[in-house]
């Protein structure tokens, strides 16, 4: 069989090719404008650089804070658009505003006008044609599946919502015993007609969640020879365990099982001395300004929580932190004294125990600055899994495997379950939270903190998670 040809753009290409065109599509733009329009407040040349170098740098932190390389929204032209405009608007406000490194002001401020419309212009005609021509279905990655019955309907949900180009066409129950159907759209295809079936759907990758040769559900020896032939061929087959990683960036540990420590190899940023006491400056510098901010917030929180929550101004509550060890984090209160008259209980979705002036502070995360304490203190980080009462991680860990895991590093303010995850109050939030927090331990570094921090503004600005 020839190897499959059809083009197929991966997550990491799309996201790329999106920052490198959105700048060259925004620098063209400009250039043309100042010939056409005899525009010179911004012009590409060698000799100002740095003008190009800050536009490209403000394009590139805004567009990831509003969400422009979210792929999810960007093949969606309205949720885009809306984007575009929240991006320029903040990259013109900054670059107009700073110091040194920008021209100054030109004395036409009409020219102020050409030059946000001429961002917004590049940015929206780019996305159109990325939409039209790099989202269409020509693009699409074919995929088959091969599992278990009791592995399919969950992979199915979990692989094409992670990714809009990622086109599930079929699959081959490995169960002996069990029947599964998952839908008309999908069509399940008899194993020994394995080559044919690539052939005449045009599938170009296979996606396999069980070898195991040896159970009555596992890929029996016949298929497998016909994995093992098309491999040599050159055609892409991958371990499901490792595409559910790459397209939801969540480690799936129910798939996992006892062989966790086989197949989770710990990042080496855990025991790296240097990555350690820089992440430790940072955040002894951030929760010095944190408290600094929350000083000055706390007479008007005061006032707001005498009228709404009247209670004490801070609360503090039992913690789960780094190596099993309770700690007491402090939060501003959201909720009346005594909400928990009949025990300890999950913090839901408008909870009707938080009321207006409580609702507020959660919104704005304001309720989180007193936990900079903590964090000047060692007993948190700014990025990190979320600390989880003692009670609540006893139950956990009862139900979910290696829910412990999450605290071999210290709990953040903020961290990738956070940016990542729906809001928490059920056992199936917690695990995939917990996906999260795993996923993050087992990848944690410099860019993974810095994507953090630029999700974690997205979620702030939109007001999601809380």
């Amino acid at each position: 069989m020839s190897k499959n040809t059809s083009v197929h753009f991966e997550i990491s290409e799309r996201k790329v090719l999106l920052r490198i065109i959105d700048i060259l599509a925004v620098l063209l733009t400009l250039s043309i404008v100042g010939v056409i329009f005899n525009f010179d407040y911004f012009q590409v040349t060698s000799y100002n650089w740095i003008w190009t170098f800050m536009l490209v740098l403000y394009i590139t932190v805004f567009g990831s804070v509003f969400e422009l390389y979210d792929l999810q929204k960007a093949s969606k032209f309205e949720k885009v658009g809306q984007n575009i405009i929240f991006t320029a608007s903040v990259t013109v406000l900054f670059f107009i505003l700073t110091p040194f490194y920008t021209p100054s002001l030109p004395e036409n401020r009409l020219q102020i006008l050409f030059f946000f419309l001429a961002i917004v212009g590049a940015l929206l005609l780019w996305r159109f044609a990325y939409i039209t021509i790099i989202s269409a279905p020509r693009f699409y990655k074919k995929v088959l599946l091969i599992g278990n019955a009791s592995e399919l309907g969950l992979m199915v949900k979990a692989l094409q919502k992670s990714d809009p180009n990622y086109a599930i066409v079929g699959y081959i129950n490995t169960s002996k015993d069990e029947v599964i159907s998952l839908g008309n759209k999908l069509i399940e295809f008899v194993p020994r007609h394995l080559s044919s079936t690539i052939r005449e759907e045009g599938i170009t990758e296979i996606v396999v969640a069980s070898t195991n040769n040896n159970t009555k559900d596992g890929v029996d020896l016949t298929l497998l020879k016909q994995l093992n032939n098309l491999l040599i061929q050159g055609f892409s087959i991958k371990d499901y365990i490792q595409v559910y990683e790459d397209l939801t960036h969540r480690v799936p540990v129910q798939y996992i099982g006892k062989d966790f420590y086989k197949v989770f190899l710990f990042s080496r940023s855990n025991q790296n001395k240097f990555y350690l006491f820089f992440l430790r400056v940072f955040d002894l510098i951030f929760s010095l300004l944190g408290l600094i901010v929350c000083t000055i917030l706390i007479p008007f929180i005061a006032v707001g929580n005498l009228i709404g929550n009247q209670g004490s101004l801070f609360y503090s509550q039992e913690r789960v932190g780094q190596n099993a060890k309770s700690f007491k984090i402090l939060k501003f209160r959201t909720m009346p004294e005594n909400s928990e008259k009949n025990g300890p209980q999950w913090t839901e979705k408008n909870d009707a125990r938080i009321k207006g002036f409580g609702k507020l502070l959660r919104r704005t995360r304001l309720d989180e600055f007193p936990q900079f304490f903590n964090i000047l203190k060692g007993e948190m980080s700014i990025i990190g899994p979320r600390p989880e009462r003692p009670i609540f991680v006893k139950e956990l860990s009862k139900m979910i495997p290696l829910y412990k895991t999450r605290h071999i590093v210290k709990p953040g303010l903020t961290g990738w379950a956070q940016v990542k995850a729906n809001y928490g109050s059920s056992h199936d939030d917690s695990l995939e939270k917990l996906q999260y927090d795993l996923y993050y331990i087992k990848h944690r570094g410099l860019f993974l903190d810095l994507d953090i921090m630029l999700k974690t503004l997205s979620a702030v600005i939109f007001f999601r998670g809380q």
